[in-house]
């Protein structure tokens, strides 16, 4: 294989998107490391569309997480993907402990609906990519 075709197949291996079950997992641990470091923004746009899929503006994602100090997450086996109209989505199964700014402790259980869009023309890589859809939390 020449150097050039060897260069090509390695930036492509580099800019496809995982759209494994762990990567979906990851992307739930990644969104509660950002809340925990407060960085809202980086977790808004976990969120599918841009932040969108949160149900909330920005502002009220925001607002959300006003009294909280700490978020950590514990994130479960992946359910096996299912495909509907050019997505698929995978359930991530989370227990959530966080500490509010008062010192109270809270413990959530649930699940985070995680979507990608499939490999189709006009789909972008961003698009392709795990983004959380939806949750389903309980406090414990």
């Amino acid at each position: 294989m020449s150097l050039i075709a060897s260069a090509l197949f390695a930036s492509a291996a580099i800019a496809a998107p995982s759209t494994t079950p762990a990567a979906a997992r990851a992307v739930v641990q990644r969104y509660y490391a950002a809340l925990d470091r407060h960085d809202y923004r980086t977790a808004y746009h976990l969120w599918d569309r841009g932040g969108q899929a949160s149900h909330q503006s920005y502002p009220q994602f925001v607002r959300g997480f006003a009294n909280t100090r700490r978020t950590r997450v514990v994130a479960g086996t992946p359910t096996q993907p299912e495909g509907a109209a050019g997505s698929t989505y995978i359930r991530v199964p989370v227990t959530v402990r966080a500490t509010l700014k008062n010192g109270t402790a809270q413990v959530f259980a649930g699940s985070y609906t995680l979507r990608h869009v499939n490999d189709i023309d006009g789909a972008t890589t961003e698009q392709r990519q795990w983004h959380l859809d939806s949750a389903s939390l309980r406090r414990r």
